[in-house]
């Protein structure tokens, strides 16, 4: 298990994936953490002197599932337009997700992911704010 540079965001051991513990005191917060943390398990490096700016608009039907949804989009950014997004400003409702992201194309990426994965998933309220663990397939 190792800590990342983001509070909040702790990578846990799973069998044969990548997981991450995520806190954060908003649902939002929770959400641009995952993001941030599914970029440093991949290894992600940018040239931010190249900037990139998206809309993004993603449905779900509960939390859970536009979290995925969200992790998706950008995963498939990262896969397919070489792009990660290092700024993230996001409102959710109950079944979207509407944010501005801006990016930088990578120029490092170490490990490849494959998928955000449902597998035991829940968003759950704490004291703190919220907390979910999230398995990735590398």
């Amino acid at each position: 298990m190792s800590a990342h540079p983001n509070h909040g965001v702790t990578e846990v051991s799973h069998t044969a994936d990548l997981a991450l513990r995520i806190t954060a005191e908003s649902l939002e917060q929770l959400f641009i953490k995952a993001a941030e943390g599914m970029y440093s398990l991949a290894g992600v490096k940018t040239d931010q002197s190249i900037l990139s700016a998206r809309q993004l608009i993603v449905s779900g039907i509960d939390p859970e599932s536009l979290l995925v949804a969200f992790l998706s989009e950008l995963l498939y950014l990262l896969e397919e337009e070489k792009i990660a997004f290092h700024y993230i400003n996001l409102g959710i409702s109950a079944d979207s997700i509407t944010c501005s992201i801006t990016g930088s194309p990578v120029s490092q990426l170490q490990k490849s992911i494959k998928a955000v994965t449902f597998h035991n998933l829940k968003i759950q309220t704490t004291a703190e704010g919220y907390e979910t663990t999230l398995v990735f397939d590398v």
